[in-house]
């Protein structure tokens, strides 16, 4: 570890003679806190007395400071003159951070065709995350005319350079649709597959669903479980109404009442609405849970408002078997209902749900 003394004779130095790669180096330290008490203020002066040398690095990392807010609030136009200066020499890291803010309109007016151009110069140098953005500026239309062929060209590249998981999912996605490739279910299933296997539940949620159909895979309800659980784990919604539908019907999992309840709360509480409805059938019934009247018409009345003609008709039906008590307590509930947003919320609010709702007593016929 830098001991404080030494850090202190390197900052002397580093001020007396003027030297950019003590600046930066100590910068860094401060920045991070490496054998001194982590100062931004210090990290963002030193950055600034080697920046103004013209030392590229230290202006990407001003830059990135500006942009993500470390030691004072988010400066976007600082930052892009920053990485501008870092840019024009050369730094690929700053080529690329430019061309994002250029995409998201941040610091500067949004530039699709600039972006697609810093994005351009960096994949024809392999780089592999602007080889996959500028897939997406293809597959989207966005500073060049929409070609899914040319999305697919360099998904692949980035998929190739370095097993770029989105690359990957979005290359499945195109072979899932035929869209610039030829429709191709088990070439589709092998990108999703290598995307699923670093984690991504968009991908792991794809797949399942083509073990379930039997596209481009053998149909098999216990893969199709499997790859729904881990999208299902990390909050992916319609995992988990398809894992709850899988529970409910005993498909490639022993048939549990109470699991169908957990994974439609949970994909209910994100906006999921044929979760929506089937949990309240379940209430309603009581299926894997309590009977609970009340807690039947609030999901019946939320998915109703989210366009489900059946919960419409159930919601009339199940009101004709309630007191005016318990249906005014299912309107209030349905209109105070909002959907979660993280995966931490989303559990929290279901596992709070799931506790009052075992305890509770149950709802007269």
């Amino acid at each position: 570890m830098v001991g404080p003394l030494l850090l202190t004779t390197l900052s002397i130095l580093a001020q007396a003679i003027s030297d950019p790669n003590a600046q930066v180096s100590l910068a860094e330290k401060y920045r991070i806190g490496l054998g001194v008490e982590q100062n931004y203020a210090e990290a963002l002066r030193l950055y600034k007395l080697a920046a103004a040398q013209g030392v590229a690095r230290a202006q990407f990392d001003l830059a990135e400071m500006c942009r993500f807010g470390e030691g004072a609030a988010p400066n976007y136009q600082e930052a892009v003159h920053w990485y501008n200066l870092a840019a024009e020499q050369g730094l690929p890291e700053a080529q690329f951070a430019l061309a994002v803010m250029y995409d998201n309109g941040q610091g500067v007016a949004q530039d699709y065709q600039e972006a697609v151009r810093f994005y351009r110069l960096l994949a024809n140098e392999n780089m592999a995350d602007a080889e996959y953005n500028l897939g997406l500026m293809y597959a989207n239309g966005k500073g060049v005319a929409q070609d899914y062929a040319e999305a697919a060209r360099w998904y692949r590249r980035a998929a190739d350079h370095r097993k770029v998981a989105e690359a990957q999912y979005d290359l499945g996605v195109l072979y899932d649709r035929g869209q610039g490739v030829p429709q191709d279910y088990k070439e589709a299933a092998q990108w999703y597959k290598l995307a699923a296997q670093q984690g991504h539940p968009e991908a792991q949620f794809n797949l399942g669903a083509q073990y379930l159909n039997g596209q481009g895979v053998p149909r098999d309800a216990q893969e199709s479980a499997h790859w729904f659980k881990l999208a299902a784990d990390q909050g992916q919604a319609e995992a988990q109404y398809n894992l709850g539908v899988l529970y409910a019907n005993g498909q490639g999992v022993s048939r549990d009442d109470a699991e169908a309840v957990r994974w439609y709360r949970l994909a209910a509480e994100r906006g999921q609405r044929d979760a929506q409805f089937n949990l309240a059938v379940l209430y309603a019934n009581g299926r894997g849970t309590a009977r609970n009247l009340v807690q039947a018409e609030k999901w019946f009345l939320i998915a109703a408002s989210a366009g489900d003609p059946d919960a419409d008709l159930a919601k009339e039906r199940l009101a004709a078997r309630m007191s005016p008590q318990e249906m005014e307590q299912s309107k209030a509930l349905a209109a105070a209902w909002t959907p979660c947003k993280t995966k931490p919320e989303c559990d929290a609010i279901s596992d709070a749900d799931s506790r009052t709702q075992s305890s509770a007593p149950k709802s007269p016929r």
